[in-house]
């Protein structure tokens, strides 16, 4: 067997570091491409978002007024709709009297009172719906779910005449009214349902 001399043992040392070499570099670039592709802030991440939802708020009673908020607005304040529902809650002016509410262009630009009239508008529907929503929250009728917070959403919606009728008569077809947009009282019962309301 012939031995190797000193000359070409260094020169496969030397190979072997040469290799090693290039496939750390190669592993840490990928890493760093990678990293920054991720963490970059000038690169938007992709999110899966299902519909109807908006990310980063409790199911709480903050989270179910701003998302109906901003189901039925944009959470636009100033909002008026073409059929003359106004504010980010889209209250109409019948509703509007019930509290008080005369003054059109004082309520478009006051948030605050926006938001005073939504708080009276959920605990006036819970009360008028205190019945069906301790007979029906948290039971099926067919495939829709029913929870308190989407019979308050509902109420929102249509009245909580018109969602009394649809819960006494089964979630029927014949009572699920439309608004003037085409969403309906299952809709809002869909949407909205389990939010935590019990303190409201």
């Amino acid at each position: 067997m012939k031995l190797l001399n000193i000359n070409t043992i260094k020169s496969i040392r030397a190979f072997f570091f040469y290799v090693l070499v290039i496939f750390y570099s190669t592993v840490f670039t990928s890493v760093l491409i990678e990293s920054s592709y991720i963490y970059s802030a000038k690169e938007k991440p992709e999110f899966t978002v299902k519909i109807h939802t908006v990310p980063f708020i409790d199911r709480d009673f903050i989270g179910f007024k701003e998302f109906l908020g901003f189901f039925e607005s944009g959470s636009d304040y100033n909002k008026i709709n073409r059929f003359g529902y106004l504010g980010k809650y889209q209250f109409g002016k019948g509703t509007l009297k019930i509290y008080g509410v005369s003054d059109l262009n004082n309520f478009i630009k006051s948030p605050e009172l926006q938001e005073k009239v939504f708080l009276m508008n959920v605990k006036r529907n819970k009360w008028i719906l205190r019945r069906e929503i301790k007979k029906y929250s948290n039971i099926f009728l067919g495939d829709l779910y029913i929870s308190e917070s989407g019979i308050l959403a509902a109420a929102h919606l249509s009245g909580p005449g018109n969602v009394k009728k649809f819960l006494r008569n089964k979630a029927s077809k014949d009572f699920n009214k439309k608004d003037a947009n085409g969403t309906s009282i299952s809709d809002y019962i869909r949407i909205f349902k389990n939010y935590n309301l019990r303190k409201y």
